[in-house]
């Protein structure tokens, strides 16, 4: 298999997997525990890790092999879009309201009066739907892929061929 379809897949997939562990654990319903959603990130360099090395065994340099990530990541992308639409709308279809109490719950511990929590809650919603939140999803992952490419191809990369030695 291609190794930017073959990263992009894993990645996609294990990224995909993590929210319903959250989600069967009850994580993230605990305002502490909600944080390690962003184990996706680490999941995702570590895929990039992986598939970089693979392409620079093809010979790529650092521009080639940041594209070579940026297309792992928009794979990766579209499984995750279909991954949270599975997750908001089949398993956890009270997904939304959950985290909204939570939050309420959280603002009300601070000490945030009732038109504050409402005004924040109300700025929220228009991220708390399934669409929206896979969508962000893709845009995370995206530009979380980006950035972690450039970075790891300036290690991971193609070795020049040294004709004097």
């Amino acid at each position: 298999m291609n190794p930017i379809l073959a990263a992009g897949l894993l990645i996609g997939v294990f990224c995909g997997l993590w929210p319903f562990i959250m989600g069967f654990t009850g994580w993230y319903k605990d305002p502490v525990m909600m944080n390690a959603f962003f184990v996706v990130i680490l999941v995702e360099v570590f895929g990039l890790v992986w598939g970089l090395r693979q392409t620079a065994r093809q010979g790529r340099g650092w521009a080639s092999q940041v594209l070579a990530g940026t297309f792992m990541s928009i794979i990766a992308g579209v499984v995750i879009i279909g991954s949270s639409l599975l997750f908001t709308t089949v398993f956890f279809p009270s997904y939304f309201a959950e985290i909204e109490q939570m939050g309420r719950e959280v603002m009300q511990r601070q000490g945030k009066s009732e038109t504050e929590i409402a005004q924040a809650l109300e700025a929220s919603r228009p991220m708390a739907t399934p669409m929206a939140q896979a969508l962000a999803g893709f845009t995370g992952t995206l530009i979380t892929g980006i950035v972690a490419s450039a970075a790891i191809a300036l290690v991971i990369r193609a070795k020049p061929v040294n004709p004097g030695a």
